[in-house]
């Protein structure tokens, strides 16, 4: 193993000679320490994953009574099993196939408030998507066929909501808490006036109606 080095090999292959098996183990332990202090990246390591290597240095024939079991020489390099992709092709491939896990999970809501929230974030992805993959012919109602037809019919929002309170813009958390939140503001505005105007009305000397001039 070249991370070790050429002398490392050498020490293994002579513990791996001596006939005595407590000699053998001991020196084993012994190799397995100077591997530490020569290398001291190896520290991150297990101790199981420095004896397995010792054992593959060996050849899997060094017989010691190590801590941990010798590995299975069959499993030194052996291809990893493939990884499984999902069959099927995706139905729209600018969307792509989470915005279907997405959307079948929004089927199974039984709550109709924590669907629509489902759909509105849905269509925000999906508005982020499609814009990125055709800016020019963009809409709102383009958003929703593709969820009907995506959800087979079994999700929809009105396309007036949606485009009156911009659901499907990046701001739509903000949106939903607007119209509370203009109501407070042009409370506390009217609020404001009329205090500043009370403040201007004492302040504000009676004059009778009239300006008078200072003659000379």
């Amino acid at each position: 193993m070249k991370e070790y080095g050429k002398n490392i090999q050498r020490l293994v292959d002579y513990i791996t000679a001596i006939e005595d098996r407590d000699k053998r183990t001991q020196s084993a332990y012994t190799v397995i320490e100077i591997i530490k202090q020569l290398n001291p990246t190896v520290k991150q390591e297990t101790d199981q994953k420095l004896w397995d290597d010792l054992f593959i240095m060996t050849d899997f024939k060094l017989d010691v009574d190590a801590p941990f079991p010798m590995p299975e020489a069959e499993l030194l390099g052996k291809k990893p099993l493939p990884i499984g992709y999902p069959k099927g092709e995706v139905r729209f491939k600018h969307y792509g196939r989470n915005i279907e896990k997405l959307i079948e999970g929004a089927i199974l809501l039984e709550d109709d408030e924590e669907q629509e929230s489902a759909i509105i974030f849905i269509g925000q992805l999906m508005r982020s998507f499609h814009s990125t993959w055709n800016r020019e012919n963009f809409d709102d109602a383009i958003i929703l066929d593709d969820i009907k037809t995506l959800s087979k019919g079994k999700l929809h929002i009105d396309l007036e909501k949606v485009k009156e309170n911009g659901l499907f813009e990046s701001n739509t958390h903000r949106d939903f808490k607007l119209p509370l939140q203009e109501e407070r503001r042009t409370t506390k505005n009217k609020r404001t006036v009329s205090q500043s105007n009370n403040n201007n009305n004492k302040r504000r000397p009676n004059t009778g109606g009239h300006n008078k001039k200072r003659r000379n």
